[in-house]
């Protein structure tokens, strides 16, 4: 089953909730929060220990109600750095609706305030990476969802604490499985704390051979005992100095760019961005409305996750800012294999009702989709933001150089033209065009889509877009695809067809960046010498080249999002600020692999192309 499974909670009459499939209560009986504070906050030894660094992170097995999460925010914001940030990583199973939640923290009032944002922010029921950032606590929470087997191989990150908090080991036994111990151990700092509340044999014989060492503590409210544990830290290690903050160059002011701009400054970077336009909106980002929806697989491959874990990013990041309009998307199937494919998604969905249901005539209906305005919201990702607009200046990508300035690191966002920059690359520029019009009709913010779609905002009017082959030169708008965007919208929506003959109708084009898998390239760009010199060796492995190696230092790559640019740029995003921070990567590794920029030139040297 592609959607995580939900628990059918009961509630004992104090209100605490239980899952009857382990038989177990989510929280202590007596207090939940005390316990929180007594056996994870300070069996590992918080809030002292993230005053000695400015990065700190958590790791926790069984998220649960988001009591310890709520609890950890509570004390972080009391105790903290002004300077720190503080990451925490979940892993959930059986993910809560929004409204269990909601009811199960009632008993704490003192934390209503944080517990009001963590359920507005609360992610729709799918399986995946989560990321939800609260820039003004300089607090992250990266949620994983699905089997703890299937999650923690997936996961990227160091954690400085574990909380582990699954139900009892005697009704629970997935989430204490002897084979997840190499593997916490393997995610864990030198010096890193664990807690748990259980004492059971098998936990301690499980942490000590992953290498902690482990004490019996005195346990909370009815538990005689708990433990505390300890990973050694590294010989002769001693504490790192404070991190002064980078100073990051973003070629391209596009969706790519800006939203890269908005995530690392929030993150504490210091950005430039570099554009050849004038301004804002100018490019092929710069269209009066773009659609963004999910592409949906029938199978429950590594791609098909990525794609709705972009997607679920999109709808968090853009939820925020303006220029941007809730929507339903009704997608019709192009032709018998589409509408296959659509029965089979239905079959055995990854998305919940609240986002996904079927329509008459074997349609999907898309009801958390976007339509944004970029002429809106462009602006107000770079507000804040020192943008150098009308400039081409040199690039030294080795040196870390852009015109006069030095840089540590350098983000590529400038779309089919990043090919000129880096060697290697293969990225095809594809001509799209839309048409528009001024209505003189209000309409709330809805689409059609088969192929090409058609959005209405407010008395805007839009369909598009083609998708053609492109030399490479500046686009040019051509009576060939207005005739084409107008023959998909006589079939998307006809009753447009009489005012469309009565309105000024202009016509916009852009290119955009496509590779040959339809995948994006986001990641550390490629070391194209270091790869070719090392040709025999990665013969040798099977051409297996994890997403780091063999990579330009403090160079990255956003680009080759295809015409799905305003969906994967703030996904990207999120991955990119993490990887140049170090801080954990909110995606799978097989996410990873399937996106990073040197798939390319491994792959050419695989055909014997280089």
């Amino acid at each position: 089953m592609r959607l995580p499974p939900r628990p059918e909670l009961t509630w004992k009459e104090d209100g605490t909730p239980v899952d009857p499939r382990v038989g177990d209560v989510y929280y202590s009986v007596e207090d939940g929060l005390a316990e929180t504070r007594a056996v994870f906050l300070a069996g590992c030894g918080l809030p002292d220990r993230w005053q000695e660094t400015d990065t700190f992170t958590i790791a926790e097995l069984g998220f649960g109600t988001g009591l310890n999460f709520l609890a950890t925010w509570q004390i972080w914001r009391a105790h903290r750095d002004r300077a720190g940030w503080l990451h925490f990583v979940s892993f959930e199973g059986y993910p809560l609706d929004a409204e269990d939640v909601e009811r199960a923290l009632l008993p704490w009032p003192e934390l209503s305030d944080l517990a009001d944002r963590l359920i507005k922010a609360w992610p729709p029921r799918a399986k995946g990476v989560r990321q939800l950032v609260w820039p003004e606590d300089r607090l992250t929470l990266t949620l994983h969802v699905g089997l703890i087997e299937e999650t923690l191989p997936q996961s990227k990150f160091r954690a400085d604490a574990w909380f582990l908090d699954g139900f009892s080991p005697a009704k629970n036994d997935a989430m204490w499985d002897p084979a997840l111990w190499p593997l916490i151990a393997e995610r864990s700092a030198p010096g890193a704390k664990a807690a748990t509340f259980t004492v059971a044999g098998a936990v301690r014989r499980g942490l000590t051979d992953a290498g902690f060492d482990v004490e019996k503590r005195p346990g909370h409210g009815r538990k005689r005992e708990r433990l505390e544990a300890t990973f050694p830290a590294a010989q002769g290690c001693i504490a790192a100095p404070p991190a002064r903050a980078p100073k990051v160059a973003i070629i391209g002011a596009g969706i790519a760019g800006a939203c890269l701009a908005r995530r690392l400054t929030e993150r504490g970077a210091l950005v430039t961005v570099f554009d050849s336009a004038e301004g804002p909106a100018q490019g092929t980002s710069g269209n009066p409305l773009a659609l963004v929806m999910p592409r949906l697989d029938a199978g429950d491959t590594a791609q098909a996750r990525l794609l709705i874990d972009a997607y679920l990013s999109a709808q968090a990041f853009y939820a925020e800012v303006p220029g941007a309009s809730w929507s339903e998307t009704v997608q019709r199937p192009r032709n018998t294999q589409e509408q296959d494919r659509f029965q089979k998604v239905l079959t055995d969905p990854p998305l919940g009702l609240e986002q996904l249901e079927a329509i008459q005539g074997g349609g999907l209906l898309h009801k958390r989709s976007l339509i944004l305005s970029p002429a809106d919201l462009l602006p107000a990702l770079l507000s804040q933001i020192d943008v150098r607009w009308g400039q081409s200046p040199s690039i030294d990508l080795a040196g870390r150089r852009v015109g006069d300035g030095q840089f540590d690191a350098i983000l590529l966002a400038a779309g089919w033209q990043i090919e000129a920059l880096l060697e290697g690359l293969d990225l095809t520029p594809r001509l799209g065009q839309v048409e528009f019009f001024e209505s003189q009709i209000q309409a709330p913010a809805n689409a059609l889509a088969c192929g090409h779609y058609a959005l209405a905002n407010d008395q805007l009017r839009l369909w598009g877009a083609t998708f053609a082959n492109h030399d490479g030169g500046p686009p040019e708008k051509s009576d060939a695809a207005r005739t084409e965007n107008t023959e998909a919208l006589d079939a998307l929506a006809p009753y447009w067809q009489q005012e469309t003959k009565r309105a000024d109708v202009q016509s916009r084009a852009g290119v955009r960046a496509t590779t040959a898998d339809r995948l994006p390239l986001i990641g550390p760009a490629p070391n194209i010498t270091s790869l070719i010199a090392n040709r025999h060796g990665l013969e040798r492995q099977g051409w297996q080249v994890a997403f780091a190696d063999h990579a330009l230092p403090g160079v990255f790559i956003a680009g080759g999002y295809g015409s799905r640019g305003f969906t994967w740029a703030p996904w990207a995003a999120d991955i990119l600020t993490a990887q140049l921070f170090g801080d954990p990567i909110p995606a799978r590794a097989e996410a990873l692999q399937a996106i990073v920029p040197n798939r390319q030139v491994v792959r050419k040297l695989k055909r014997g192309q280089l």
